[in-house]
């Protein structure tokens, strides 16, 4: 079984920052690549961006320049970094994660969410 746990949301102005962090632990045996997603209210979840296993990145265009998704795999731990916040930013942020178990089963793991909210 794996678990997959958020933290770091909150309440922030608008331009300030945040750094997000989602820790898997459990069965793990290998896990490759992290993915950031976030969905504010009303609206669909949607990709933010993602790590690969040997740390390429990649974002979508309304967040490129503003946030950095980082890994620290000794920590099973992915960080979402975000800077310059602007209120359209204000969602539940998840993450998820490709993990094979250690009974050989890969697959998605997703968290439960961290509530961020921009506004002054």
């Amino acid at each position: 079984q794996v678990h997959i746990v958020e933290s770091g949301g909150g309440l922030v102005q608008p331009g300030g920052s945040l750094n997000l962090s989602c820790a898997a632990s459990g069965s793990i045996s290998t896990l490759y690549a992290w993915a950031w997603h976030r969905q504010a209210a009303g609206n669909q979840r949607t990709v933010v961006g993602h790590i690969t296993s040997d740390g390429s990145t990649n974002y979508v265009p309304s967040v490129r320049g503003r946030v950095t998704i980082s890994r620290d795999d000794a920590k099973n731990t992915v960080y979402l970094q975000m800077n310059s916040l602007k209120p359209e930013d204000t969602a539940v942020y998840y993450c998820n994660a490709d993990i094979r178990t250690t009974d050989g089963i890969r697959r998605t793991y997703w968290g439960q969410g961290t509530h961020v909210t921009v506004s002054s």
